[in-house]
């Protein structure tokens, strides 16, 4: 047992800590440990507090809710506090809980002694406020008492009422969540966009809703559970469950596991079932929720500064199994990126059968130490993402074998290179058939060769029918082999044919962006047509001479230089020039700086333009594009669903122009 002095020091620690991760977790939505880790410093806070309460200070994590408001977001004062749960890791405290609050119901007399156990959904609690029926301002806990107004974005939330089936005024608790399924299906998504991987479903869910732009969380999967009444106006009720019943019949996704229960026996027996069938469930928990059922008595109960006396959480134990790592195998993704997977002898964890685990990349098996034939430790993170949590070396016998990222691609044949300052490797083959639908839908996009009518679905279809398997072979499709592709197909043919045709004739730039070369958008593709004036020029260029012009800097010129290098870019560029593909710098006039001077925010959808292709004119006549409104800001842009920069150019009393004022300032 600690003495006190130690106990202080330590406490002093803990608090920093708890604090960190409570902000980076509440408010980041970046948590940098896991729930179990930061449950358990938690617990050696409160054995702290418990052993010498005077320590106790008002910064401990244990005396307020975790959160606060965003700034940008509109504040909402609660009347009625969004507080947290108390949390318990072991069942002897479920039956502390249990029998105390049987006690004090026979003192008060209540005779209802009954409970409700329900699932702890992982999510983000959002408000949902209701007047004469109608949905009028959702908002986020925050600290329990002040949170942030979230209506706009809970509006995207499809299983959010926004008529009741009464017309009454009521206030309703939730969780936001994002399903197992759902959350997978993102992250597998934004590895191929090579954009960083949610940590979990939970701060998935919280980042989607926090956002300032309502477009963004409507583009996100989020679901809602209901599963509280905070007040109603007109009618009364004796039981919660009760109350979930009337949730169901207003038309409310009500929290689909509720179990009422009679004892101790019951509560427990819920609890185990929860814990069985929680792999089955198609959303995420991290616990479950032990409940009053008499409404009265849980007046009567009242709350701590933080968590309510009624209720009580308890959190499962992480599920971890010992396994072999038979091999690791590389796979490449669409963007290139080669990611190193674990082999695994199947193991169950959690309810399902584990035979494989991203290893994520070089760092990370570097980090663990990890020898093909280890035995590792296994566990799924959030109910979702198995993963590989320790080496058990001790185990090792001398057959283990060490592994080494490839230095070419498994796929094809290119070199697979590590840039300084990222983790990936990536494969810098252009015809890497791992690569290729990617390298086909940038190819033809509207920012760069902008063939319209060649989407998605119909580069799926060309390519399961053999006729693209290489991004020339576009110049090569015949009209009957379009014409095929739908039932009266004769006119998607000719126009799509008609404008691959027109795509021939495009500007430099554009062929220079849609080439897809690491590091050169848009932007630099511009900068370089200007400056080699064709392609075979910048193919020749050297290092020296890409890395001295300005905007390109010597990461993008190593970059152009590996590109151009490559046999299969060769190939390529031999066969677009073959079709007829224009390969010369024509119409970008250096004397037409009409913008010189001027910034331009854009923000909305635009009818007639990409935001690529409106940034891409504006710079072409001298102005600069921001992504950012700020005092500087000459003019905002804004389409169709303007979000916050609109607020803000007003609020800054900026010009705001419309599509057609841009295109008279441009013709």
């Amino acid at each position: 047992m600690l003495d006190k002095e130690q106990a202080k020091k330590r406490y002093e620690e803990l608090k920093k800590q708890t604090k960190y991760y409570s902000k980076m977790y509440y408010e980041e939505d970046n948590p940098v440990i896991s729930d179990f880790e930061y449950d358990m410093l938690m617990m050696e806070v409160k054995s702290i507090e418990k052993l010498y309460p005077d320590l106790i200070t008002k910064d401990s994590m244990t005396q307020h809710v975790g959160g606060s408001v965003k700034e940008g977001f509109k504040k909402v004062e609660h009347k009625i506090p969004l507080l947290s749960m108390q949390d318990i890791f072991d069942m002897n405290e479920i039956v502390d809980f249990v029998q105390k609050i049987t006690k004090r119901a026979e003192e008060e007399k209540i005779e209802n002694k009954n409970f409700v156990v329900e699932t702890k959904i992982d999510g983000l609690t959002a408000d949902l406020e209701y007047k004469n029926g109608l949905f009028v301002r959702g908002s986020t806990r925050g600290n329990g008492f002040v949170g942030e107004d979230v209506t706009e974005n809970l509006k995207t939330i499809k299983n959010i009422p926004q008529k009741l089936s009464e017309k009454i005024d009521i206030e309703v608790r939730g969780e936001v969540f994002i399903s197992k399924s759902d959350f997978e299906k993102m992250n597998q998504e934004r590895e191929e966009n090579e954009e960083e991987l949610f940590a979990n479903a939970r701060n998935a869910a919280a980042g989607s809703l926090r956002q300032l732009d309502s477009n963004i969380t409507k583009s996100r999967p989020l679901d809602i559970y209901v599963y509280n009444v905070q007040a109603i106006s007109g009618k009364e009720f004796t039981s919660h469950y009760e109350e979930l019943l009337y949730l169901e019949k207003l038309g409310f996704n009500v929290n689909p596991v509720k179990i009422f229960c009679k004892n101790q026996d019951d509560i427990k027996n819920a609890i185990e079932k929860i814990g069985n069938d929680r792999e089955k469930l198609t959303f995420g928990i991290d616990g479950a929720v032990i409940k009053v059922d008499d409404l009265h008595f849980r007046e009567i109960l009242g709350n701590t500064a933080k968590n309510p006396r009624w209720q009580i959480a308890y959190k499962y134990p992480p599920e971890r199994k010992e396994t072999k790592l038979l091999d690791i195998v590389c796979n490449v993704g669409r963007t290139g990126v080669i990611t190193p997977l674990a082999i695994l002898n199947p193991v169950e964890v959690a309810g399902s059968t584990i035979s494989k685990t991203t290893l994520h990349n070089e760092d990370f098996i570097k980090s663990k130490d990890l020898m093909i034939g280890d035995t590792v430790v296994i566990q799924k993170q959030g109910d979702v993402i198995p993963e590989i949590v320790d080496v058990i070396k001790s185990k090792r016998d001398g057959t283990e074998k060490s592994f080494e990222m490839p230095k070419v691609c498994p796929i094809c044949g290119a070199p697979a290179v590590r840039e300084e300052g990222e983790a990936a490797i990536r494969c810098t083959g252009i015809e890497c058939p791992a690569k290729l639908y990617r390298n086909l839908v940038h190819f033809v996009s509207r920012g760069a060769m902008n063939i319209d009518g060649l989407g998605e679905s119909i580069i799926d279809q060309l390519m399961d029918k053999g006729l693209i398997k290489n991004i020339a072979d576009i110049y090569d499709l015949k009209y009957d082999d379009i014409a095929a592709l739908k039932k009266n197909g004769k006119k998607f043919a000719e126009n799509l044919i008609n404008a691959i045709e027109n795509s021939k004739n495009n500007e430099l730039d554009r062929l220079i962006t849609a080439l897809g070369i690491r590091h050169v958008g848009a932007k630099a593709a511009r900068t370089l047509a200007k400056k080699f004036k064709n392609l075979d020029n910048l193919m020749n260029a050297n290092f020296e001479t890409l890395s001295s012009i300005n905007d390109i800097g010597p990461i993008m010129a190593n970059s152009i230089i590996e590109f151009f290098n490559q046999d299969q870019t060769k190939d390529l560029i031999k066969r677009l020039k073959k079709s007829g593909v224009n390969m010369e710098e024509k119409t970008l006039n250096d004397s037409d700086n009409r913008l010189e001077g001027l910034t331009f925010v854009l923000t909305g959808s635009l009818e007639n333009y990409t935001r690529d292709e409106a940034s891409n004119i504006i710079e072409k006549f001298g102005g600069k594009v921001s992504g950012s409104v700020s005092k500087k800001t000459n003019y905002l842009l804004a389409g169709e669903e303007a979000g916050s920069k609109l607020t803000k150019a007003q609020n800054l009393g900026i010009q705001i122009i419309s599509e057609e004022d841009f295109k008279n300032m441009i013709n």
